[in-house]
C-alpha cells in the first residue's frame, strides 16, 4: 500500500493524522449546507487541512502501518521517511498530487501550500450521501381565471313597474306628504335606505357564491426537504494550562495557534484561573488519542477537561 491509503484510512476516524517529518493533516466536521448559488445540497463532511508545523511522531500512523502489514514498528518507521522524501523530491520538480488527499506546491518562498481534494468525504457518519441539485418547484397559478367579481357585478337598480294607477296613487302620495310633512319624508328615507340595504346584503351574497365556485389552482408542491443538521458540541478539551492572569491566557493562546491548534480561552474555572485548550473534541476517543499525542509532542502536562461549555 502507499503511505497516501493508510494516512486515508485514519482520516475517517480521527480528527489529526502527523505524517513525521512532513507535516499534520487535520479534518474538521461541517455541517450540511445548500449553495444560494448552484442550488446543490451538500452534505455534512470533514474538511480536511494541513500543517507543515505537526512533524513530530506522534505514533499513530506507524502504529497503523505496523499493525495493518503486520511489521516491526522500525521498519514501518523507515517506510514513512522513504514515502516523505520522494514527496520532497518531487515538490522540487513539480507540483505534489496525494491520492484521495490533495495536492501540494511550493510557493516563492518554498512553503507548502496544500489545496484539499472534493472528492472524498471523510465523515463516517455520512457514508452513502452524495450531493444533489434541488429541483426546482414550479406553481401553477391560474389567476387570470379568477376576475374581480366585485368590478363585474353591479348592484342592482330597482325601478317600480309603471301602473296604470300611476297618477291616482301619485296624487294620495302627494296629499300623504302634504299633511305629514317632514314626518313622511323621514318614514320615506328610512324605508328607501332599508331597501338599499337588502339590496346590498343579496348582492354581497351573490359575489361570495360566485367567489367560492372560482377555481384556484396550485399543483402539489413537492416534500419539503428535511436535513438533521445536527449542532457540533465538543465537551472534549485537552488542556495546555490555567492562568491567574487573562494576558498569559490570551499569549499562550496565540502561540498554540500560530502552531496550528484551534486553541481557544474556556473561560474562568471554580479556582477563579482562566483555562485555555489546545482543541476541543465532539467524540472521546478522538480526544484521548490527541491528547496522547500532545502529552508525547508537546507538553506532558496537558489534560483532559470533560464539560459541556
Amino acid at each position: 500500500m502507499k503511505l497516501s491509503e493508510y494516512i486515508s484510512d485514519l482520516l475517517y476516524r480521527y480528527e489529526c493524522v502527523i505524517v513525521p517529518g512532513f507535516g499534520g493533516f487535520l479534518s474538521d466536521t461541517k455541517s450540511a449546507y445548500i449553495s444560494p448559488h448552484s442550488k446543490t445540497f451538500y452534505p455534512p463532511y470533514k474538511s480536511i487541512s494541513f500543517n507543515s508545523r505537526l512533524k513530530n511522531n506522534d505514533g499513530l500512523l506507524a502504529n497503523y502501518i505496523a499493525a495493518v502489514d503486520q511489521v516491526p514498528y522500525e521498519s514501518a518507521l523507515n517506510f514513512i521517511k522513504f514515502e516523505t522524501k520522494e514527496w520532497f523530491e518531487t515538490l522540487n520538480q513539480t507540483d505534489l498530487d496525494i491520492e484521495n488527499i490533495g495536492k501540494f506546491s511550493l510557493d516563492a518562498n518554498s512553503t507548502l501550500i496544500f489545496e484539499p481534494q472534493t472528492k472524498i468525504n471523510y465523515l463516517a457518519e455520512s457514508f452513502g450521501l452524495s450531493s444533489f441539485v434541488l429541483p426546482e418547484v414550479k406553481r401553477e397559478v391560474y389567476l387570470k381565471q379568477v376576475e374581480k367579481l366585485e368590478d363585474k357585478v353591479k348592484a342592482p337598480i330597482i325601478l317600480a313597474k309603471e301602473s296604470p294607477n300611476y297618477l291616482k296613487y301619485a296624487a294620495i302620495l302627494i296629499l300623504g306628504l302634504s299633511v305629514l310633512g317632514f314626518g313622511g319624508n323621514s318614514i320615506y328615507q328610512k324605508y328607501k335606505s332599508e331597501q338599499q340595504l337588502v339590496a346590498a346584503q343579496k348582492q354581497q351574497h351573490e359575489v361570495e357564491k360566485k367567489i367560492e365556485k372560482a377555481t384556484f389552482i396550485v399543483s402539489e408542491a413537492l416534500p419539503s426537504l428535511s436535513v438533521n443538521v445536527t449542532l457540533d458540541k465538543k465537551p472534549f478539551h485537552v488542556i495546555a494550562g490555567a492562568f491567574r492572569y487573562p494576558e498569559n491566557a490570551q499569549r499562550l493562546v496565540k502561540k498554540l495557534i500560530e502552531n496550528g491548534y484551534k486553541a481557544r480561552i474556556l473561560g474562568i474555572n471554580k479556582w477563579g484561573l482562566t483555562q485555555v485548550s489546545y482543541e476541543s473534541y465532539t467524540e472521546r476517543n478522538n480526544a484521548i488519542n490527541n491528547l496522547y499525542r500532545i502529552k508525547k509532542t508537546e507538553s506532558e502536562d496537558a489534560w483532559l477537561l470533560i464539560q459541556n461549555l
